[in-house]
């Protein structure tokens, strides 16, 4: 198997765009790789927290069909399991698109799980089994694969899920851990960044099987969910300092790698571009409804924020079998991770959900709105004097 970090891949083009070097060693990957699935036995011991400890044979579980959906919405899904382990199939097309980034007409090819950045929201629970089918649109032109951070071993899926334009692959894996976490292309060498900061990343929610819990046992239930996938591009400009325009997925590679290499992104935006969250694109509540807002970023920190609001409950590594953080005006959100936090809306209005990097939210597009309606509380809040002259 591959060392994703350090070997060429088969496909030329590929290739030859990677000899511009590879990043890393096996050292950094520090992992045994896996079996491929067709040598692996149909039934597993298991023990993951929480769930059974007896053989479960894969080949007996009911099987539930998840419709994948446009971010920011989720999936269909139940907080609190019925029954036991389940497989839940879930399909997803890589698609290479041209996309409008900003309002100045600003273009990048997007590398995209079904057609959107961040990719969507896959949702089960601890124990279940994903398995997904992995499609590459004929028309692509990239090599591509997936990396589940949600996943145990081969790299997170990554050494068993490389597809070329046209070809199909299905991966299966069990979610051992509760949380939400991220999922990623992850090709090989310099490439892996380059289509993560493409668009090419997006996460997974797994709910423990009797849903979320305060830190003394008690059940959080929400009423809406809404999916936020930070992504950060860097858009190589001309002599000028314009902006470039490429014609093809791969003509900008060698202008991105100088970009990247800056470390300092020409956007920060929310859910592929700015505004897609804002104004008329506004995410929607009710006061007196509970949100669960999910932050995925896979590359960078991020610092959300509700601006006129809270999270109720927070669990900024992801991970529910943790307590969740109660109250927190700011949460923090590791690059290659995603996290969740709770508020149950009071006042009506529109919030701005941002990162508190006021700079990339402000000049770099990291905004978002939730426009909710209800009744103004003036115990909550009221202005006591308008302005007038002193």
């Amino acid at each position: 198997m591959k060392d994703l970090f350090t070997e060429q891949p088969k496909d030329p083009k590929r290739r030859a765009f990677m000899a511009a070097g590879a990043v890393g060693s096996a050292a950094l990957v520090g992992a045994t790789l896996a079996t491929p699935v067709a040598a692996q036995s149909e039934t597993e011991a298991v023990n993951p927290l929480g769930v059974a400890t007896d053989e479960v044979d894969i080949s007996t579980l009911p099987r539930v069909r998840q419709k994948m959906v446009p971010p920011p919405m989720a999936p269909d899904h139940e907080q609190v399991a019925t029954g036991g382990p389940k497989i839940i199939e879930v399909e997803m097309t890589i698609i290479e698109k041209k996309v409008e980034i900003d309002h100045d007409g600003t273009t990048i090819w997007a590398f995209t799980y079904d057609g959107t950045v961040p990719g969507p929201l896959i949702i089960c629970h601890q124990g279940d089994y994903i398995e997904l089918t992995l499609k590459s649109h004929p028309d692509n032109e990239l090599e591509h694969n997936i990396d589940f951070h949600a996943a145990t071993g081969a790299l997170g899926g990554a050494e068993l899920t490389f597809v070329q334009p046209g070809e199909k692959v299905v991966l299966r894996f069990r979610a051992v851990k509760s949380g939400t976490f991220t999922y990623h292309c992850a090709p090989g060498g310099v490439m892996i960044p380059y289509h993560v900061v493409h668009g090419m990343n997006g996460a997974v929610m797994v709910l423990p099987r009797e849903g979320l819990k305060d830190k003394d046992g008690g059940p959080i239930r929400y009423d809406r969910i809404y999916y936020i996938g930070e992504q950060d591009y860097y858009i190589p400009k001309d002599d000028h300092g314009q902006y470039k325009h490429y014609d093809s997925a791969l003509e900008d590679f060698s202008d991105s790698l100088e970009a990247m290499r800056t470390l300092v992104p020409t956007h920060v935006v929310f859910n592929g571009a700015q505004g897609t969250l804002a104004g008329d694109n506004a995410m929607t509540a009710k006061v007196g409804e509970t949100v669960m807002f999910i932050h995925n970023q896979a590359n960078r920190d991020s610092r959300p924020h509700l601006i006129g609001g809270h999270g109720d409950y927070v669990w900024e590594t992801g991970g529910f079998d943790n307590p969740p953080a109660l109250g927190i005006e700011t949460w923090f959100i590791r690059g290659g991770s995603a996290g969740a936090a709770i508020y149950t809306f009071k006042q009506p209005g529109t919030y701005a959900y941002v990162t508190h990097n006021l700079i990339e939210a402000v000049l770099l597009g990291a905004v978002a709105h939730v426009k909710v309606e209800g009744e103004w509380d003036d115990k909550l809040m009221k202005q006591v004097l308008a302005p007038t002259d002193m």
